[in-house]
């Protein structure tokens, strides 16, 4: 039986930060699905179409697939026959509410484990929220996102 995780989140935008995730998982699973989560709640630069081509087109490996989903993540793990969230800690106050998304899944989803996976050392202040907010001010974020992303940028904000 395949090792399947998932690796949810927004990537708006991918950032080299999700990339160390992503290639560290492929190592520790037979497939990582890279679930981009629809929020309408949130306002997002790229729509979720323009982020599943990106994650596509910067990601290299061959056991990683991009979709979608909505609604209670483990559900979608379930679906998926995932046995594994896969998260990113960059900080104490990641750990924390991880800790309490973890533990709810538990609940809800006694099968499906979160594991955790430190960011790497020269990513660990690096968020999308962050990304887009030096972008908007003009500043260089080109060593932060694959440069594909940084000219999707460019190009939708026209700089």
């Amino acid at each position: 039986m395949k090792r399947r995780a998932i690796y949810p989140g927004s990537f708006d935008p991918i950032t080299m930060g999700h990339l160390d995730i992503i290639e560290r998982s492929t190592k520790l699973f037979d497939e990582v699905i890279v679930a981009v989560l629809l929020n309408a709640d949130k306002q997002p630069m790229f729509t979720a179409a323009e982020r599943l081509k990106m994650i596509r087109e910067v990601s290299p490996w061959p056991n990683v697939r991009v979709d979608t989903f909505d609604g209670l993540l483990v559900h979608y793990a379930v679906a998926q026959k995932a046995g594994v969230i896969v998260r990113g800690i960059r900080a104490i106050s990641d750990y924390e509410y991880e800790l309490q998304m973890a533990l709810m899944n538990r609940r809800l989803e006694p099968g499906v484990e979160t594991v955790f996976l430190m960011a790497a050392e020269a990513y660990s202040y690096l968020s999308s929220r962050l990304i887009k907010e030096v972008f908007r001010l003009g500043g260089s974020v080109g060593e932060l996102v694959p440069q594909l992303v940084e000219q999707r940028m460019r190009e939708k904000w026209g700089k």
